[in-house]
C-alpha cells in the first residue's frame, strides 16, 4: 500500500493531527499568532526539539504557517492557516469528549 492510500477518511484526519503533541500545538495556536518560545511555555512538557519536529510537520501538512521576520535577532511567528483553523472545533469537541468521560474508569470486564 502507497503511503497515500488510506482505508478511511479518519485515518487521514489522524495522520494530519495525530500523535501526542500536534493537537496540542493547534489549541495552543488557536487565539492567535505565537512565537516558538510562547508555544513552548504553554505546552511545558514538550522539549524543543520536539517542538521543532511538530511544528515542521504541521507546517508540511499546511495547518501552520511560519512567518519570518527580516529583524535582528530574527523573529518567527507561528499561526493556523485555513485548514488548521478548520481542525479546531473538532480539536474542541475532543476537549469536551475528555472532560465528560476521560476521568471515568470502565471495568475491561464491562461490554457496554
Amino acid at each position: 500500500m502507497e503511503d497515500d492510500e488510506y482505508l478511511c477518511s479518519v485515518e487521514v484526519a489522524i495522520n494530519e493531527i495525530g500523535g501526542k503533541w500536534k493537537s496540542l500545538v493547534l489549541c495552543a495556536l488557536k487565539d492567535g499568532k505565537l512565537r516558538f518560545s510562547e508555544i513552548n511555555r504553554r505546552i511545558p512538557k514538550i522539549t524543543q526539539r520536539m517542538l521543532t519536529r511538530t511544528l515542521r510537520e504541521l507546517e508540511s501538512s499546511a495547518l501552520i504557517k511560519r512567518k519570518v521576520y527580516p529583524e535582528v535577532p530574527p523573529r518567527v511567528e507561528y499561526c493556523l492557516t485555513e485548514k488548521g483553523k478548520s481542525v479546531i472545533p473538532i480539536l474542541d469537541a475532543l476537549c469536551e469528549w475528555g472532560k465528560q468521560y476521560g476521568s471515568q474508569e470502565y471495568s475491561r470486564d464491562d461490554p457496554n
